[in-house]
């Protein structure tokens, strides 16, 4: 049986403030698992999976988020590879692995082989961060989105994830589950919409958030209305929005690929300060 000294083994609410402090020690880049672990206490039954810990002479040095979302936390490629390791010991469950480039891929590399073909891979994400005012003026019409913008707000939802992803979240009957989604960062006041005549023309919602950071996702412009500033001054208002209201840094990853939104951010202010990596089954 694996001690609290050395190996690997699942945390615990015991283990809460342990884990923080080591999450802490990049508090925008481990949003995710900061958010996860203060809303679950890191009880599995809350986590849909658990959180695991390697220690190194009785000190937590790395974790991983283990559940639908597998992420590493503060991971070596060393560690990555034990997590792999345990990893391979159980079935999958994860439908997407993401987190720091330098962990994902020599995770990858363990356990792909035994793991399949993953859907989709994409190798250079790049993680950017803005801490001040945005560097150009927000558009004044995007607003926090209402109950009541559902009917035009979720489809335009579905048409980003589809585009983003590759597949709609629709299938397989997770349109209920989708949708509550949406509903619920409605609720939280992290769903940030324009309109226009009725018309959605952008949106992008905080997918997690700290005290000290908050991570968004979702930022989408209708095709037929892109190359007009709409995701510029929309992201501007996005992030003096989230800044005012919910964390002082503002937090996503983008393809290297996607040279729009690249340049989009630059001009808000966003800077680069990691890479990422997602694997997606």
């Amino acid at each position: 049986m694996l001690t609290t000294r050395h190996g690997v083994r699942a945390l615990a609410a015991a283990d809460l403030d342990e884990f923080l402090a080591l999450a802490d020690q990049d508090p925008v880049v481990n949003v995710f698992a900061i958010h996860r672990a203060q809303t679950t206490s890191l009880e599995p039954r809350w986590l849909g999976g658990e959180m695991w810990g390697r220690y190194d002479g009785g000190r937590l040095v790395a974790a991983c988020h283990v559940a639908a979302n597998l992420v590493p936390v503060q991971a070596s490629p060393e560690d990555a590879v034990v997590f792999a390791e345990r990893a391979l010991a159980r079935r999958r469950t994860a439908s997407t692995i993401v987190g720091p480039q330098n962990a994902v891929v020599p995770f990858w590399e363990s356990v792909g082989p035994a793991w399949g073909k993953p859907r989709d891979a994409r190798w250079d994400q790049r993680h950017l961060v803005i801490d001040g005012p945005p560097l150009v003026t927000p558009d004044p019409d995007v607003r926090l989105t209402a109950r009541t913008d559902l009917d035009v707000l979720y489809p335009a939802c579905v048409a980003m994830y589809t585009e983003e992803v590759g597949v709609s979240p629709e299938i397989g009957g997770g349109a209920d589950l989708y949708r509550t989604r949406v509903v619920q960062l409605i609720s939280l006041r992290w769903s940030f919409a324009k309109f226009e005549r009725g018309e959605l023309v952008f949106k992008a919602e905080v997918a997690c958030a700290t005290p000290a950071a908050a991570q968004v996702q979702g930022v989408w412009v209708p095709p037929h209305r892109r190359g007009e500033g709409l995701a510029t001054s929309g992201m501007a208002a996005v992030v003096a929005l989230v800044r005012a209201r919910i964390a002082p840094s503002v937090s996503l990853y983008v393809n290297e690929w996607n040279t729009p939104a690249r340049r989009a951010y630059e001009l808000v202010g966003f800077r680069e300060t990691a890479r990422f990596a997602t694997v997606m089954f």
